[in-house]
């Protein structure tokens, strides 16, 4: 590992708190960076994410990509955890903790709101980070690329009702706008950019791939760190102002990551998954696709609600959680790799 990557925590951690601490100091610059959106995409968030996922999209093999299918199991598990567990295990924690553990501090108009916008986060599985957090698990590329557009194609037509049953709401509007335009920014654009690249390098020589990736690979960290300052620093004054309120919707939040990535991990070892499908299964139902959750929140509930304040969190614990993830998943390869034998 390249010392980018060995650092990874401590990095991440710096620019968290330089993100905190530029945010207090120059609100002005942070509140001009955020309002560069179109649909609720922050197109500066966008770039980094780019530069974050762009050398993954190179390695993607498109020969490989159709021997996918000959290996359905991890797709069994990516689907069944995102669509049929994780949605309901969030809104069961969040109904938990805001109507009875934390039930004597939050009045009950916060605690819906909270507990709305945890939703609204359990159901949208993540598509963009999960490049990254494979890349570092050193997982399939192709096999990920196919688990994120599943995923996608699937949150087209189950967002909406399965939001709307929990949710108890009947009227629920997913912003297409959002939806579609993170999805070509996130995933279409990129991958079309890598298999342009791949083609154009492979004329020249197979190593010339290899090349090329290790020397963007350190690219890939400065774009997350960049992208990790700027969330936080987006939401600075939040962090100062309601600490306690972060604190008290970070607790359920947090339990679901380590809960959905244990059920994962289970099914994994059931499913006899090798180590390289099997680690970006597991973060895939554990990370969530904050920019439409945000979005939903927003238009349900108002700019300065507290489901939109949820989902914020969310983006915010997000993070620091799937470092962790991460790092779990590279100490425990023979965990995996005994159960494919």
């Amino acid at each position: 590992m390249g010392l980018f990557e060995r650092y990874l925590t401590i990095w991440v951690g710096l620019g968290i708190l330089a993100g905190v601490g530029v945010g207090l100091v120059l609100p002005g610059l942070f509140t001009a960076v955020a309002a560069l959106e179109v649909a609720h995409v922050n197109l500066v968030v966008a770039v980094f994410i780019w530069v974050m996922i762009y050398p993954m999209m190179v390695q993607i093999d498109w020969t490989s990509v159709k021997d996918v299918g000959r290996k359905p199991r991890g797709l069994v598990l990516t689907l069944t955890v995102n669509w049929l567990v994780k949605p309901f295990t969030m809104a069961a924690l969040g109904i938990l903790f805001f109507r009875y553990v934390f039930a004597p501090w939050v009045d009950p108009q916060s605690a819906n709101e909270y507990i709305a916008g945890m939703i609204l986060l359990g159901v949208a599985p993540c598509t963009a980070m999960v490049f990254v957090w494979s890349q570092l698990v050193r997982g399939d590329a192709n096999y990920t690329l196919v688990q994120v557009s599943v995923n996608d194609i699937i949150m087209v037509f189950a967002f909406a009702p399965i939001a709307a049953f929990l949710l108890g709401v009947t009227d629920l509007t997913v912003p297409w706008e959002t939806l579609l335009l993170s999805t070509v920014l996130y995933v279409v654009l990129p991958l079309l950019a890598g298999m342009a690249t791949r083609h154009l390098l492979l004329r020249r020589s197979a190593r010339a791939v290899d090349d090329l990736v290790a020397r963007l690979k350190p690219w890939s960290i400065v774009g997350l760190i960049a992208t990790v300052v700027l969330l936080f620093g987006f939401q600075a004054g939040t962090l100062v102002a309601k600490p306690v309120v972060i604190a008290m919707i970070a607790v359920p939040l947090i339990l679901q990551s380590y809960g959905i990535f244990a059920v994962s991990l289970l099914g994994a070892r059931l499913l006899r998954l090798p180590h390289n499908v099997a680690g970006p299964a597991c973060l895939i139902g554990t990370s969530n696709f904050f920019e439409l959750a945000v979005a939903v929140a927003i238009s349900l509930f108002g700019l300065n609600s507290g489901a939109a304040l949820a989902t914020v969190v969310g983006v915010l614990v997000e993070v620091p959680v799937m470092l962790s993830l991460v790092a779990l998943v590279n100490r425990i390869p023979h965990w995996f790799e005994s159960a494919a034998a």
